[in-house]
């Protein structure tokens, strides 16, 4: 995975923006002002992705690449390291699915204002 892919994935689901609320080394990316991604751009060597805490503990148990999030609520968050072990189509999928649960989580007029878009 490189930063350019995930940046033009990312930015491709409806009602994304970016943004560097923590400073000009973390890009941050949003669904309707709230963050479901996060990266360091200048090494681009992990990830942070929101996660079903069903789920949470065996994606950790099974991948070592997957740790809790770093900065971040362990029950709802994972850092992803870029090791060469996830494959980049997981990588997107659990992109999708932290997009996902953050729409999910949004209120009922604002998700209607995104699927208008």
């Amino acid at each position: 995975m490189n930063l350019e892919k995930f940046h033009a994935y990312c930015l491709s689901l409806p009602g994304v923006e970016e943004d560097f609320p923590f400073g000009e080394q973390t890009l941050v990316f949003k669904v309707m002002g709230k963050l479901f991604a996060l990266t360091d751009v200048e090494s681009f060597e992990s990830v942070n992705l929101k996660a079903d805490p069903d789920e949470i503990i065996e994606m950790r148990e099974r991948y070592e690449a997957v740790l809790p999030g770093y900065h971040m609520n362990k029950k709802h968050w994972n850092t992803i390291l870029f090791d060469g072990s996830i494959p980049d189509k997981l990588l997107l999928e659990w992109t999708k699915k932290s997009y996902d649960l953050v729409v999910a989580g949004l209120p009922k007029k604002i998700r209607e204002q995104l699927n208008a878009k």
